[in-house]
Parts: structure tokens; sequence; C-alpha cells
């Protein structure tokens, strides 16, 4: 790992240098000509109108978007920075996480989450460990320029696993024709004391650029208001309200460069993402007792075991050529997600009781996973008439092997392929019209996976040991036709957008051949081999209207699942690899959902506005063993109000605002054994931001106040909830961004 960052560092000290004594960046040298014209005479200045000229792209694309949308840019996210990318976006409507910790969250899009929501960046699908809950992103949202969150069923463009939604994560805006500049961020945090700088240089020549950004955040133990919590009856005294042994490290380096012409456009993108966070020690593993809680409480900056490390590196080749009518687009991507989990060796079951120095895995390595990901996609987007038709290929290989002294996951290969054609038929400048179809193909091999110790296989004597298969060799193959059809009607006040569409998902290795404990959960998971493929019916409807001084926004959505997949917790214990832990079994039911959005805006004055949104969600399964029962982590209904004032101060004071947030969330007693009720809450957060101008140069300051009162509350869609663990308390958070550009001087 310092090697490879060296051998970045290397190269980017070396390119900037020949990039910025290139003549194109300091033009050409000229010669002074004499002016012999005649001086016109002196005129009386005249005073023009302010013209305003406004971007209306992100409203274009929300008005001609299938789906519902939300587009946020950069400056959204530094102004709502939280400890993750999917944490900063929480304020958007529809979107929730399931955090573990301070540093690892993962999106739920209107209920749904792990590998229902797919994530997309740079135009290819985000492929990590999707499937564990505490199995965060690995994406640095400092490097990001905007965010569109897509709501509904979008399987008929991007695949698989897009049943709830898509987050398309899009990067900086390309630089400027000869120009060079770049950004410094800094961050800070008063509850887990975090800090961390991220630092942008870029520039650009007539038609090359480049993009280079590092990243790091250092940060301790999170606090919670709260001095003692109960794992499983067992209480947990905290020294100084801290979650022992939660401090962690990220570091991102993000590194773009290519080619910019008029039809031709050829991008290369790579990226390393590495992460080193511990687990909270009393709730991992199976012996929440025997924590040597005096080495944990020691500090609150050092990571011990139970920890993970990850490391996500991302190569992506990005083209685009326009020939007459067509735009074509080819993706071409290569990922590897390295996830190692450290614990310290405890024999359960029939394990030895010391670990054999005869082992070649590591005493300390009790999980790894080791993904890598080929990508490739192809789009061809043909304009005719008052048609806007594309189509596209995609496919996909990845290979996932396991190592490590515990199972649960068996190691795979897995082939994927589709093809779709989606027509936008613009009937007049008021009324479009959409209609998608899609077939896709999977082909997944699963290897069988044997105990490395024997186990005793009967009760009577003469005993007999043997070491137990825990998954054997499966292939199986999967075929999906999904479609899409909908309309949008837009007004100079009035809009509509309907649409109904049929999505699908793959089930994963977890689902088909786990089969061993989940140390987060204390409980033992089986897959099931002969689980089909997750099918989704969803129809969305969004009406809105847009007056002078208010707007409002109405998105209600139906959703039928006929074979959903989920975790079902049966009456059964496990006897062979733990404490008689009680088996969750996957399965598949009848499963309806439905519910909405709602968002209200209202301008006061001229420099004060509030607005309103508000969501709720219904689950209900409608057969198998938890036939009546919601879903698991089915988020409650919440709302929240905002109050904001922007001032005009001078001219060293720009873009200033003051903003305060009450977000209510209601209790969730509609819930599957074995969860837990959880009562409702309410937070009050501040945002208080400026533009400084110092030395020509804007500085931009933010400052927030999350959990001002430093309310006590359980989220129901976190993965602590289950242990009845509060989420974190007051946290004080600056951040400030100074951009910079460095001037050209012609000779």
């Amino acid at each position: 790992m310092k090697k490879f960052y060296r051998l970045f560092l290397c190269f980017l000290i070396c390119s900037v240098p020949i990039f910025i004594c290139s003549p194109a960046v300091f033009g050409q040298s000229h010669q002074t000509v004499q002016d012999t014209t005649l001086k016109p005479q002196k005129k009386a200045p005249k005073q023009l109108k302010e013209v305003i000229i406004k971007d209306r792209r992100q409203q274009l694309r929300k008005e001609e978007e299938a789906l519902n949308i939300e587009i946020v840019n950069s400056g959204f996210i530094q102004r709502n920075l939280g400890g993750s990318l999917m944490k900063s976006l929480e304020r958007l409507p529809g979107i929730k996480t399931i955090g573990i910790g301070s540093g690892q969250s993962k999106p739920l899009i209107r209920g749904l989450g792990f590998n229902r929501v797919l994530v997309v960046d740079q135009g290819l699908k985000h492929e990590g460990q999707q499937w564990g809950a505490d199995h965060g992103l690995e994406i640095d949202q400092f490097a990001l320029g905007e965010v569109e969150l897509i709501k509904g069923a979008a399987s008929f463009r991007y695949g698989s696993d897009a049943i709830a939604g898509v987050i398309d994560l899009k990067p900086q805006s390309i630089p400027a024709k000869n120009s060079l500049g770049g950004s410094v961020n800094v961050l800070g945090k008063s509850n887990n004391k975090l800090y961390g700088s991220s630092v942008n240089l870029n520039g650009r020549q007539e038609n090359w650029f480049f993009d280079a950004r590092l990243t790091y955040q250092n940060y301790g133990d999170y606090r919670v208001p709260i001095d003692t919590i109960f794992v499983y009856d067992y209480a947990v005294k905290l020294q100084d309200r801290q979650l022992r042994n939660t401090a962690g490290r990220e570091t991102a380096i993000h590194y773009t460069t290519g080619y910019i012409g008029q039809r031709f456009k050829s991008l290369v993108y790579l990226s390393n993402v590495y992460s080193k966070s511990g687990f909270f020690a009393n709730a991992h593993g199976l012996e929440p007792r025997n924590v040597d809680e005096e080495m944990h409480d020691a500090s609150s900056r050092d990571i011990q075991m139970p920890s993970q490390e990850v490391n996500h590196f991302k190569l992506i080749n990005r083209t685009e050529y326009r020939v007459n009518a067509h735009q074509f687009f080819l993706d071409l991507g290569y990922q590897r997600n390295f996830r190692q989990e450290f614990s310290q060796y405890v024999n359960h079951g029939f394990m030895p009781p010391v670990y054999p120095d005869t082992m070649s895995i590591a005493p300390n390595l009790e999980r790894e996973f080791d993904k890598q990901v080929y990508s490739f996609n192809l789009r061809d987007k043909l304009l005719f008439g008052k048609h806007e038709f594309t189509t596209g290929l995609s496919a996909e290989y990845q290979q996932n092997t396991i190592n490590g002294w515990t199972f649960l996951v068996p190691s795979f290969k897995q082939v994927s392929a589709g093809i779709f054609a989606y027509d936008k038929y613009r009937i007049n400048d008021d009324f479009l019209l959409h209609g998608a179809l899609r077939y896709d193909f999977s082909h997944l091999h699963m290897f069988k996976y044997t105990d490395w110790f024997a186990s005793k296989r009967t009760a009577n004597a003469p005993a007999a040991f043997e070491k137990l298969v825990r998954s054997e060799d499966l292939s199986r193959t999967f075929h999906s036709l999904v479609w899409s059809a909908g309309l949008n009607y837009n007004l100079e006040q009035f809009s509509l957008k309907a649409n109904v569409g049929k999505s699908f998902r793959m089930p994963i290795a977890k689902e088909l051949g786990a089969n061993g404990v989940n140390y987060h959960y204390f409980s033992f998971e089986k897959g099931d081999p002969r689980l089909d493929a997750e099918h989704s019916y969803q129809a969305d409807l969004s009406l809105g209207w847009t007056a002078d001084k208010w707007s409002v926004l109405l998105s209600p959505f139906y959703n039928y699942f006929p074979n959903y997949i989920y975790l079902n917790p049966t009456s059964r214990h496990d006897d062979y690899y733990g404490a008689g832990n009680q088996v969750f079994q996957y399965a598949q039911s009848k499963v309806l959902r439905y519910g909405g959005e709602l968002q209200l805006k209202l301008k006061l004055l001229k420099t004060l506005t509030t607005s309103f949104s508000g969501e709720y969600l219904y689950a209900r399964q409608l057969s198998g063993d938890k036939k009546g029962y919601t879903l698991p982590f089915s988020p409650p209904a919440s709302a929240l109000f905002n109050l904001s004032w922007s001032p005009v101060l001078n001219e060293h004071f720009q873009k200033t605002y003051f903003s305060i947030d009450y977000r209510l969330t209601s209790s969730q007693h509609n819930i599957v054994p074995p969860e837990k009720k959880t009562p409702g809450y309410g937070l009050i957060d501040l945002q208080i931001g400026t533009e400084l101008w110092f030395q020509k140069q804007p500085v931009l300051v933010s400052l927030q106040a999350q959990n001002l009162m430093n309310t006590r509350y359980l989220n129901h869609t976190s993965f602590y909830r289950l242990i009845g663990l509060p989420e974190s308390g007051r946290n004080l958070i600056i951040s400030i961004k100074l951009p910079f550009n460095i001037p050209f001087h012609k000779s």
C-alpha cells in the first residue's frame, strides 16, 4: 500500500511541472503593435440592468427523467457533511441508512437496501461486499461533483439490483481550458474527535486535462448519550460514554486524466480507497463478557481487535463519441475489493481449544473476502424526429474468494450480461412518453467448502468425527425480462410524472450458500440454493406545482414482490458452531409495499424560506412463515421541518446562510420478530455557513451542530439498534474549503 502511494505521488509531482510549462497553458508570445488610430471621445457611462443567467440543467433532468429523481451537488454535501456519504445524503426524502459506528453506513431507498440499491460510480456499478450490514460504501464524498438519487424500478436501464433505485455518483466538473487550480478541504468533528483534509489539484490545456485528489481522515471512538448498555441482558458500562474500539482511519487517492474534443472524449479514472476501523468490542463475536475493557479504554484513538481493513481499487475508462445523430458511450472497468476482518481466535463447537500451528491461515484472520470485477458497458443514443432512442449492452465478470478460520459465504464466480432498448418520445414541448425493454442473463458458480476441523456426527458411542461440508459445489443460471413505461407532462407551473415497471434481482452467494455464524447478529445464517430470482412490480406517480413563492411535490408509489428474499428466524438452533445460536434461514414470500414522500417549500421573505418534507412506508408479507408481518429494518414515518435565512451582508461575506432543522420520527411498532419496537423522537440540527473573500480567493466555511440537544434515541434502521444502542450524541462539525486558481501570465 505505501509503495502504491509513493508511486502515485511521484507521478503527480512529475506531471504537474510538465503541464505548467506547456506553451498551450501560458499562451504563445506575441508582438506589440503600435496603436495609430484616433482615440474616440469619452462617453458618459451607462448603468445596465442586472442580468441573471440560471442553469436549468438539473430542472430539465428532473422534468424529462422517467422516474422520481433528486439531484444534489458538492455544495449540498459540504453543507450537510456526515460520517459517510450516505449519512450526508440522509436529509433527502426517501433515503435512510443502515449505520454501524461513525464511518460505515449503507443506503436504504424507501426501506429497501443491501443488494436492492445500486450504486453507480463513474458510469459503472460499484462492486464491494454489499451483503453485510457492517460493509459500508468505499466512496470518498469529497471527490464527488454531483449525486443523482433515482427512486423506483430502474432495472430496465441498470440491470440487476436496481429494484429500489439507483445512487448515481458524478465526478467533479472538467476544468476550464488553460486553467490550473484546485481546492483544500479541512474537516473537524467533536463527537469522535475527527480531523481530516482533502486536497485537490486540477488543470487543463486546450484538450488534455488532469484532476488529482488525496483525502485523509482520522477519528476516535464515538460517544453516545448513555452510560450503560445491555448486550443481550449483560450490562456493559461505557467509559466517558465512548463506544470502545470504534476508531478508524481512511485514506483515498483519485486521479483522472483524459482528452476532450468536440466530438470525442475519453477519460481514465483511477482511485484507491483504504479504511481501517474497529468493531464495538462488546458487540462482536460470541463472548461479549470476555472483553479487555481496560486495554480498550486506555486510548480512544487506537484500533484493537475486532477490526476490519478494506481496500477498494478502481480503474475505469469512459469514452464518448458523437457522429451524425448518434452518441456512443463505452465504459470499461476493473475493480478489486479486498476485505479482512480480524479477531482473536476463540474456539466454538468442535473447534480445537488451541489454534493449530500447522494452519496456513493467520490465527487473527477471522474472515477475508477478495472480489475482482471486470465490467463493460456500451450504449448508443440516437436522435431522430421526436425520438431519443437508446440501446445498450452490458457484461460483468466477478470472482470472489474467501479465507480465514471461520465460514459464512462461499467463494464464487459469476458472469452476467444484459441488453436493453429505451425510447423517449416527445409528443410536444410539454408531453413525453417513455418505454423500455431489457433482457438479462446470469450464471453463478459457488465452490465447495469443507471445515478445517472435525466435528462429532453421532451422539452414541463409538463417536464418529468428520470434517463437515459447509457449502457444496453449485451452479445456477438465471434469466429475466423486464420492462418500463411512463409519461411526463410539464406545464409552466404544473408537472406530472407516472411510471410502471418490472425490476429484478439475482440471488447473491450469501442467500444461496450461507452456512455459518454471523458474529454481528449472534445468529446462525443458512442459505437456500433453490431460491429464484427476485422480481418486483412498481408504480410511481409524481405531482408537482410551482408558484412564485411556494411549491409542492407529492410522490406516492406502490410495490409488489411475488418472491421477496428475506432472512427468516426459525425455531431451530445450531449445534455445531456456537452456543446454540438461533438459525436464520433465507426464504421467499409475497410482499406488498406502498408509501411516498411529500415536499413543501415556502418563501416567507426575500431572504427567509421554510420547507417541509415527509415520508411514509407500509410493508406487509403476504405469505410464508412471517405472513402478516412487515419487513426487517422498515423505517418509520418521519418529517423534516426547515427554516433558512440567507442575509445579504457585504462584499466580504457572501452566500451566508443560517438554517435550523427539526426532524420528527414516529415510533415503529410494526416489526418482525425478533426485532424490537423503537420509540419516536425529535432532533434539532443547525447549519451556519458563509463565503469569505481573502486575497481575492473565496473561503467556504460551514458549521453544523447535529443532535444539538444531545437526544438519546434509537434509529430503527441502525445496525446497533438490535442491541439497544442509541445513536451518536451531540456533534459539532466544522468544514473549511479553500478553492484556488493559479493565474497565468501570457508573455
